[in-house]
């Protein structure tokens, strides 16, 4: 799944009780720091004091008071170096003293209102200083009072509780003296300090309001600062992790085929001018891991191998990817001769088998090598693939290097596939006819319809290359529909021209990959249909394979079997489902495989064989035909066992239509009467 972009509602305001809380322990800090900025100067001023109540005689008095404002002064200086618990969620400024076992931040503030209220209460005695306001020295005393509770709510605006507190019992003291004193001027002052109280009062209360609102504003943004970072750090993750998938192989952790193209390029250009390797590495075997034991056991044993090539190739300081499927790439450069690709690819082969525990069978490799020369990335690969191409088909665990043969036949295949769609559309595809006649020679029994492409570069292709091109370029389907309409149309021109074959049937190949990938059911069937050839005059050649292959397989060649098409197990006997191949329903012909005809007359085993396939397929009520024949000696042999239907050199080679009409024609003709 492709990560999402950051949400909008991360940038949201941040949680109001969060907020309340932020806003909380900042009121607490600044309470702690006005506090302790604000004792020495409440010192001085009570040793001012003091020396002020010494010179009026009052030395005890204020010796007395002196020693109460610094002890109370004393604990609220400790107090505010106690730690306390931080909430949940909640990171203090650096340098604060926190403790998960501490006090909460609400009971410090209470504290230090509290401590704020004794401050004050100890400033209330002043009037035992000076005669309750009245003596000489109360106008310096009321002075002092005032001014500190000014400064009070001057240091103190995070909080109000704390100024209140200290500023309240100091005032009231002041007010509450001058009106017990009496007169108009005291109870004016007295009215005054009242409404001095309630400014100063007010003053704290609209402070504390906009220390909380500014608190806010800042943590709210700061929030959202650090909302923006952890976006952006998810952006940024999240860019990397698709840059990762879309390099790499979520399966083995390898770098998948794009990435490794990418990667192999660049570790090209940075060892420009020396040479590389680029082995491609294909599983032998792996099919029947999936088969017997299931894909989670195949993908723990792909897992396997790619940790396996992994330890191995560790010092080779090489590119690794998983090519696709059970294949595998690497490139690396020669550095020196032990790296010499050969030696590595050997090396390879013989520890595969050590490469998983999760698979007890046999487990090989095929290699293909090609070395960098001026070749790009993209063609190494390509010359290694064909190497590998080469290596299983001469064998399997093995390896192949990449030579000039190699390299000629990837240029016909590349020719073949460039050119394949433009032949078809052309017809320059091809059909000849091979005749399948009864063993006595009597009469023809059928033709099969063999491929030919005469490239104009590269001369005659092999039908198997044609189909394999066809593959991998997309155009099977357009290939399979021009075979089928040649037949048709050869069929319409050998009833044209009245031939002996008009009433034959005509067998086409159809090989796995088209039954397994194509509607053939319906491309034939509808090909039929528009040429108005009836189905019983088309059969359908398959493999053993393919007779018993998938579901949707079996339910096609029950549709062409339905409708009259009659089908054909070709090759028979080489297989590893011969014998269930004749079970199904539908196949109503057998073609022994040539490579038991071979030299029949001389080889008793095969000849046992044939006799077997001959008989069960008497029992079974399907026709066989012997396939390959090409001597007098072996097709006298399939007569002595009774086999009805040859095919092959001896009895006639496959030709264009025309000649083989031309064949028959000749057969049919009465013999010239002898001279008298």
């Amino acid at each position: 799944m492709i990560p999402r972009a950051p949400s909008p509602q991360l940038f949201a305001s941040v949680d109001d009780e969060v907020l309340s809380r932020m806003v909380r322990t900042d009121q607490m800090v600044a309470v702690r720091r006005s506090v302790l900025a604000a004792i020495p100067i409440n010192v001085v001023l009570s040793c001012v004091a003091a020396l002020v109540a010494l010179n009026a005689g009052r030395a005890f008095e204020g010796m007395c008071w002196l020693l109460l404002s610094l002890m109370v002064n004393g604990v609220r200086s400790y107090i505010c170096r106690w730690p306390f618990a931080p909430w949940p969620g909640i990171v203090p400024e650096a340098g604060i003293a926190t403790s998960p076992d501490a006090h909460s931040v609400e009971w410090h503030l209470r504290v230090a209102a509290a401590m704020a209220a004794v401050s004050g209460c100890v400033w209330a005695l002043i009037p035992l200083l000076c005669d309750g306001y009245s003596s000489p020295q109360a106008v310096f005393y009321l002075t002092v009072v005032c001014g500190i509770c000014a400064g009070a709510v001057t240091y103190g605006i995070a909080y109000a509780f704390v100024p209140i507190s200290f500023i309240v019992p100091a005032l009231l003291s002041v007010a509450g003296c001058l009106a017990y004193a009496g007169g108009f001027d005291n109870l004016s002052l007295a009215a005054m300090v009242l409404l001095y109280l309630a400014a100063l009062v007010r003053g704290a209360v609209h402070s504390d309001r906009n220390f909380r609102a500014s608190s806010r504003i800042r943590n709210e943004a700061t929030a959202m600062a650090v909302q923006l970072r952890k976006a952006h750090a998810q952006s940024l993750d999240a860019t990397q992790q698709l840059a990762f998938r879309a390099s790499h192989d979520s399966l083995t952790g390898l770098l998948n085929r794009e990435g490794f193209t990418d990667a192999a390029t660049l570790h090209l250009a940075a060892h420009d001018g020396r040479q590389h390797a680029v082995l491609l590495l294909d599983l032998d075997g792996f099919k029947a891991v999936n088969d017997a034991f299931g894909h989670k056991v195949g993908d723990r044993v792909l897992q396997d191998v790619a940790h396996w090539l992994q330890r191995e190739t560790a010092e080779m300081q090489a590119v690794l990817g998983r090519w696709g499927g059970d294949e595998f790439a690497l490139l690396y450069c020669l550095r020196n001769e032990r790296q010499a690709p050969p030696e590595i690819a050997q090396a390879l082969i013989r520890s595969i088998s050590f490469a998983t525990a999760h698979y007890g069978g046999h487990l090989g490799v095929s290699i293909g090598i090609s070395l960098s020369g001026e070749a790009e990335v993209a063609d190494m690969i390509s010359f290694a693939d064909e190497a590998l191409h080469e290596a299983k088909r001469t064998g399997r665990n093995r390896y192949q290097v990449f030579d000039s043969a190699l390299n000629q036949r990837l240029a016909t295949r590349r020719d073949v596939e460039r050119d394949l769609l433009q032949a078809i559309e052309s017809r320059g595809i091809g059909v000849w006819y091979q005749p399948i006649m009864s063993s006595d020679g009597s009469e023809v029994h059928s033709l099969e319809a063999l491929m030919r492409w005469n490239h104009p570069r590269h001369g005659h292709i092999a039908p198997e290359d044609v189909i394999y091109a066809a593959a991998s370029t997309g155009v099977a389907e357009p290939l399979l529909r021009h075979l089928v309409d040649e037949v048709c149309r050869g069929m319409r021109q050998m009833e044209a021209a009245g031939s002996s074959l008009a009433a034959v049937p005509v067998a086409v190949n159809v090989s796995p990959r088209e039954m397994a990938q194509l509607a053939v059911d319906d491309i034939v069937l509808g090909m039929l249909k528009l040429r108005g050839i009836a189905p019983r005059r088309l059969q359908i050649e398959i493999t053993e394979e393919v007779a018993l292959d998938t579901h949707a397989t079996r339910g096609r060649l029950n549709a062409l079997s339905a409708a009259g098409v009659a089908i054909v197990v070709d090759d028979f006997g080489v297989g590893y489902s011969s014998l269930a191949s004749l079970r199904s329903e539908y196949v109503r012909q057998v073609k022994i495989d040539r490579s038991f005809i071979l030299d029949l007359s001389s080889s008793p085993s095969n000849e046992v064989l044939v006799d077997a396939i001959v008989q069960l397929g008497h029992s079974l009520g399907v026709q066989v035909v012997a396939e390959g024949v090409e001597t007098q000696a072996e097709l006298d042999v399939l007569r002595n066992l009774g086999c009805g239907l040859v095919q092959g050199y001896h009895l006639a080679r496959p030709a264009p239509l025309p000649e083989v009409m031309a064949w028959a024609a000749a057969r049919s003709a009465p013999a010239p009467a002898r001279a008298g």
